[in-house]
């Protein structure tokens, strides 16, 4: 079973998919933002829009070398919106509707089993932190969770350090920021190309957050958190 390893001192965690989930789901708060201006779509049509139009943007930062900022993100999101929400009436109005409402955390929730991992980790000696794909609306969401309080004074964002996952570069300032070697950190998150390869890549140990089970061939993966226990 998949555990922090020995030589470990830190351990960072993805924010959005591990730590963070949307609630009620992203892909009915797009299907009733769209509702709102005109345009009628499940939430099924809504997810295939949504994972073309991300695609997209994934294989622009791609090319770019994963360099991004907050004017990149708020940016990469406004063509994201428009392009999965494409024939409603106004466009920019679901942008900024969809944009400010991500960024409470009303719009969130906290993955139950958190509270209990972050605080046994942390009683363990072990310095934690998050690491996020996000922008700088990712503040106020973890102000509204007491809970997270421990991942707090170690919070990286890529559009603060400049690279996102899963450039080497963004993992190799979450190490600067915990003061260890990359070999002496772990990072735990969802995703298999941003999150494991990215940080594997890197240098740095991981586990695949994986709850369905849909990566069977990645050898350090997890259904839920309290698995790292």
């Amino acid at each position: 079973m998949p555990h922090v390893p020995a030589g470990a001192r830190a351990v960072f965690f993805d924010a959005v998919g591990t730590l963070l989930f949307p609630e009620p789901g992203a892909l009915v708060v797009y299907a009733e933002t769209a509702r709102r201006h005109g345009l009628a779509l499940s939430p099924g049509a809504v997810r295939e829009r949504f994972v073309a139009a991300y695609r997209l943007e994934e294989d622009a930062d791609a090319a770019g070398g994963w360099v991004t900022s907050e004017t990149r993100e708020r940016d990469r999101w406004r063509r994201i919106v428009t392009d999965t929400l494409a024939g409603v009436s106004n466009p920019e109005a679901c942008f900024g509707h969809l944009f400010d409402h991500f960024a409470g955390p009303r719009a969130w929730r906290v993955a139950p089993d958190a509270a209990e991992v972050l605080a046994a980790l942390s009683g363990r000696g072990l310095l934690l932190g998050l690491g996020s794909n996000y922008d700088d609306r990712l503040w106020s969401v973890l102000a509204g969770f007491p809970e997270l309080a421990p991942v707090r004074d170690r919070v990286l964002i890529s559009s603060a350090v400049g690279v996102r996952k899963p450039g080497a570069a963004f993992f190799h300032a979450a190490a600067r920021a915990a003061n260890c070697d990359v070999s002496e950190v772990l990072f735990v998150g969802d995703d298999l190309g941003n999150d494991y390869v990215g940080a594997t890549a890197a240098g740095m140990p991981a586990v695949l957050l994986d709850p369905h089970g849909s990566y069977p061939e990645v050898p350090q993966q997890i259904t839920r958190l309290t698995e790292l226990l």
